[in-house]
């Protein structure tokens, strides 16, 4: 056997492995949503969604705590776009190539990566204690803009870099600024991967239960919120507190509310794939 054979067989042979692995993540991701759809579909109706949390199971709701991650995701973009992607921007096309910028590069990557109670932690000390917000919902979507803005940073920085050379070099010659090159050149080719990070990077923290019940998240919140400054409660809170009682009813709840919560991250999902593609769609290069 050639040099070459042995090669092709490796090839194959890491194909097959590959194409096992997926399988085994698939079969196992497919067994555990079957699982959850047949013990908690039939829950969902119109009374669980807009019924209030309540001690007894059949009785109780998820209003509060869908109305509070809406408030949540609605208040985290607020705060995470305009600084994440802003960042992006200046790390890319204006901050000089110098150690203390590789030192940054190299720590927001890094960032991405930390367990997501740490900012918890980071939250607890500066949000709700040194500025007095509480356990209020603006506390707990400035850290969740913290967990979900290096994710962000980085994307932006991927969808720019990825724009050719010869847009801006076009703009340039017709004597755009810097600043004009940017807003009217790179951040339109570049806005649909720009989206479909932040996007992607939400869907991270609609999921997000630790570094909310570090800050003081309620499990149970028997009203709305109604401003930034309330108490809430969010969907993954919510389940846990279900599923840490004994009473099948409430597994049942559990169930359904994770139906719903897997619903909401579906469709934020496949929004970032629309908008990354219509916006493909409009510029060819």
């Amino acid at each position: 056997m050639t040099n070459s054979d042995k090669n092709r067989l490796k090839d194959k042979a890491f194909q097959v492995f590959g194409i096992f692995c997926t399988l085994i993540g698939l079969v196992v991701l497919g067994i555990f949503l079957f699982d959850i759809i047949l013990e908690g579909a039939a829950r969902i109706d119109w009374d669980f969604l807009v019924s209030l949390p309540s001690r007894r199971a059949s009785r109780a709701g998820i209003l509060t705590a869908w109305v509070g991650t809406l408030w949540i995701l609605v208040l985290t973009t607020i705060i995470a776009f305009p600084l994440g992607v802003s960042a992006g921007i200046y790390l890319e096309e204006y901050a000089k190539k110098t150690k203390l910028a590789n030192f940054l590069e190299i720590n927001i990557a890094n960032l991405a990566g930390v367990p997501s109670i740490i900012y918890g932690l980071l939250g607890l000390e500066i949000f709700v204690r040194q500025m007095h917000l509480g356990g209020s919902l603006l506390a707990g979507a400035l850290t969740l803009s913290l967990l979900i803005l290096p994710i962000i940073i980085v994307t932006t920085r991927e969808a720019i870099k990825a724009v050719p050379r010869s847009i801006r070099d076009g703009s340039f010659a017709l004597g755009a600024s810097k600043w004009q090159t940017v807003w009217h050149q790179v951040l339109p080719a570049s806005f649909g991967g720009i989206l479909t990070g932040i996007i992607l990077a939400l869907s991270r923290a609609v999921g997000e239960a630790a570094p909310l019940i570090v800050i003081g998240a309620l499990a149970y919140v028997p009203f709305m919120p109604s401003t930034p400054l309330d108490e809430f409660t969010v969907l993954p809170i919510q389940i846990f507190n279900w599923t840490s009682r004994p009473q099948e009813e409430f597994q049942t709840n559990a169930a359904a509310a994770i139906i719903v919560l897997l619903i909401i991250t579906f469709m934020l999902n496949g929004i970032a794939v629309y908008l990354r593609n219509r916006q493909q769609k409009k510029i060819k290069w």
